[in-house]
């Protein structure tokens, strides 16, 4: 590939354009600009290849079972259950986000999604209380990448397809990164709490707590299901996206009774806009990491890394940086889609489990949307919270320093992720 073209990839990366349309345009110059017309004839069917995965199914049916759960105030009671337990500690809203973000992940499975709904919703009430906007922007939108941490994660569907990786065993092997993650803002916000004494709301009667509860049983019975339905063999989980967007539509139709069939219309057009958004982008990276299989990038990057050190730890090591970097200017997926073909003859090479592996580069790409200035999620919660884009970047730093941290905990102790799937038999 010729340095012309790699110039004008970061240019129009720079210049605003999708991620999607430049891996589409790179490609299609990149084939004209050597000659190769036959493999430029082939590159429509390549973007069909790319999606030709039952896999991938589950992708619409978890944006289904998010949309229905939203317009069904299934999302309200599960934040307002996490307000009620915990909201009058010292900084309580604060902590609210990241216990509810933790529920909603086990619902929606996508950050941007979370980032969007937690933005609206919490982001205001958190400045009602005394929070600087800012600070409750970088904390909601810090908070919302454990969603791809905990089952249902959108990464860990599309990195299983790819790699060819149980997605139940990873479904199962980020719990436990989740729960670290969680563990970690609420350390981080605890002292910043103290340092900048944070306000705290009023204690809930004991009235108010079983009223709550009993409210958000149901909702909470989604994620339950779920996840043992899969352990249990009972369905797949692609077909475990199809039981919770039936669970979402009964809960929220005939429990909460929120749900209007009339409302019904706006949720199937918002879930095929996001489905044909995510998808779109998996066709053009997959055309794209055709490309690069064709210039023999894989090999090449696969021969440096042996070249530098034979030690898994050192190619880890390798790994993050090059994926940090990477965040700050590809989108998560686009980045999955190019990069596990090129990765994982390497890891079979370096004796490194797919499961922990994958873990790895799906986290790495998460703190990605942190990350500016291609981060998605500083542009989506810049946008819905009304927060200046430049004093939500230094508003962030202190959470991605943790996520970093954290990330390098996950990389090196392996035994966190895998216990579980281990003990699960996969």
């Amino acid at each position: 590939m010729s340095i012309v073209l790699v110039l004008l990839f970061f240019v129009l990366l720079l210049m605003g354009i999708p991620i999607s349309l430049v891996l589409g345009i790179m490609t299609v110059l990149y084939f004209l600009t050597v000659g190769e017309m036959t493999l430029l004839d082939s590159t429509p069917q390549q973007f069909f290849s790319s999606l030709e995965n039952y896999g991938l199914l589950a992708i619409p049916l978890f944006m289904l079972a998010g949309e229905l759960m939203n317009s069904g105030g299934i999302t309200s009671r599960l934040v307002r259950f996490a307000k009620v337990i915990i909201g009058h500690l010292r900084g309580g809203l604060a902590y609210v986000s990241i216990i509810a973000n933790m529920f909603l992940a086990s619902i929606l499975g996508s950050a941007n999604a979370q980032i969007a709904v937690m933005s609206k919703t919490l982001v205001p009430e958190m400045e009602k209380e005394g929070y600087d906007r800012s600070y409750s922007t970088a904390l909601t939108m810090s908070s919302s990448i454990i969603a791809p941490m905990l089952p249902p994660s959108m990464i860990f569907i599309i990195y299983g397809s790819l790699s060819g990786t149980s997605i139940g065993a990873l479904f199962m092997a980020g719990i436990a990164p989740g729960i670290l993650f969680a563990i970690g803002f609420i350390v981080l916000t605890a002292v910043m709490g103290y340092l900048y004494n944070f306000p705290k709301s009023e204690r809930a009667t004991g009235k108010e707590i079983v009223k709550s509860a009993y409210a958000v049983l149901p909702a909470l019975s989604i994620p339950f299901i779920i996840i043992f339905g899969i352990l249990s063999g009972w369905f797949t989980p692609t077909e475990s996206a199809g039981i919770g967007c039936l669970l979402a539509f009964l809960i929220g139709k005939f429990f909460y009774r929120e749900l209007k069939f009339k409302n019904l219309s706006n949720v199937f057009i918002n879930t095929a806009l996001s489905t044909s958004t995510i998808t779109f982008l998996i066709a053009m990276a997959g055309a794209f990491g055709w490309m690069i299989a064709f210039e023999q990038i894989p090999q090449t990057i696969a021969d440096g890394m042996l070249s530098i050190s034979e030690n898994p730890l050192i190619f880890l090591l390798m790994v993050n940086l090059m994926l940090i970097v990477l965040g700050t200017v590809l989108e998560g997926i686009a980045a999955l889609v190019i990069l596990v073909p090129v990765f994982m003859p390497l890891i079979g090479i370096y004796d490194i489990d797919p499961i922990h592996f994958g873990i790895i580069i799906s986290i790495n790409l998460t703190i990605g949307l942190l990350t500016p200035p291609v981060g998605t999620g500083l542009f989506i919660a810049s946008s819905i919270a009304r927060v200046k884009f430049e004093r939500l970047i230094i508003s962030i730093i202190p959470f991605l320093i943790m996520s970093i941290i954290l990330l390098f905990v996950i990389t090196y102790w392996e035994d966190l992720v895998l216990f579980l799937p281990r003990m699960l038999g996969y």
